[in-house]
């Protein structure tokens, strides 16, 4: 059975996303109960100005109260060389840094060119880079831009070799507005697989036009072992009009284990888990599996079937 690894994004891309600010101990109960649920990461928070992000504006309190299971690689993201300090000040275990291969989506998002944020990223990346903290880079809009339009393979592949060269340890290709379909994403992951067999390589897709789970298993097949997901389907893009959020993590894990592969998780405590999050967001989750059930989730037989098998 091969085994996969399953990457909880809902406590930062997630929770970033909400309207209603969710308190800091609740927060940390909900990253507590996600430690205990068999993931190999989980990314608590984002150490981004206050002013910017209010959501997370509790990422020191949250890093430093959560109980750090010592088999899940708690990551945050940071955006320069501040977000950096702090978030090292709280012991991560790995930063997360982010830029978009779109010019146009990263002005958009960032404020700034795609050189002027390499440029940001890279001094995060010399500080950090002998030290213990691991560093993964996410690259969005790598299967396309709602402004833009499609993005070169070749164009991913060049940022990808940049961020290789300067010595990070993974990269994540991110479907950042729902833009990937199934034989595309199948082939920009073998090619960065095949041209970067050293670096960690995740997927991480959103499910604006239904075809996350479709990603994930051209994915798999291309040789990924490694995908965020959210619970709930939490996340999104506020860049991106009419974008849902994030592949959902127990519909994925549903059809991943229903496939034969070995995720790691306890599917029933992750379901558990979604089902507290309507009262703590105060809106629905898109969650196929909490709704509907698990495939084997058997219905009582009617008494009038019941009958008709006596009398056949």
């Amino acid at each position: 059975m091969k085994k996969l690894f399953i990457q909880e994004v809902a406590p930062r891309d997630g929770f970033q996303n909400e309207a209603r600010f969710i308190e800091t101990d609740d927060k940390i109960a909900f990253i507590d109960q996600l430690s205990q649920c068999g993931y190999a990461k989980i990314e608590v928070t984002s150490f981004t100005s206050p002013k910017a992000i209010p959501a997370l504006k509790d990422a020191e309190a949250v890093m430093h109260r959560i109980h750090r299971n010592p088999d899940v690689i708690y990551t945050v993201l940071v955006p320069n060389l501040r977000g950096a300090e702090r978030a090292m000040s709280c012991g991560v275990d790995e930063v997360n840094l982010v830029m978009s291969v779109s010019e146009t989506h990263n002005l958009s998002n960032l404020r700034m060119s795609r050189e002027r944020s390499f440029e940001q990223l890279a001094a995060v990346i010399g500080e950090v880079r002998n030290t213990s903290t691991a560093i993964n880079v996410s690259l969005s809009t790598v299967f396309g831009c709602p402004m833009q339009g499609d993005v070169a393979q070749d164009d991913v592949l060049a940022w990808v070799d940049r961020f290789a060269q300067l010595g990070v340890d993974g990269v994540t290709l991110c479907d950042t507005t729902g833009m990937a379909y199934p034989t595309q994403a199948g082939n920009l992951f073998a090619a960065v697989l095949a041209r970067f067999p050293n670096l960690q390589v995740t997927a991480h897709f959103h499910n604006t036009r239904g075809m996350a789970l479709a990603n994930t298993v051209t994915a798999l097949q291309a040789g990924v072992v490694r995908f965020d997901s959210s619970l709930g389907g939490l996340g999104g893009c506020p860049y991106a009009p009419g974008a849902s959020g994030n592949v959902t993590t127990e519909d994925m894990v549903h059809m991943l284990e229903l496939m034969g592969y070995d995720t790691g998780i306890n599917l029933e405590g992750i379901l558990a888990i979604s089902r507290t999050l309507v009262p703590l967001i105060g809106h629905d989750v898109n969650s196929q599996t909490l709704a509907a059930g698990t495939r084997m989730a058997l219905h009582p037989v009617p008494d009038y079937v019941r009958q008709l098998q006596r009398t056949q």
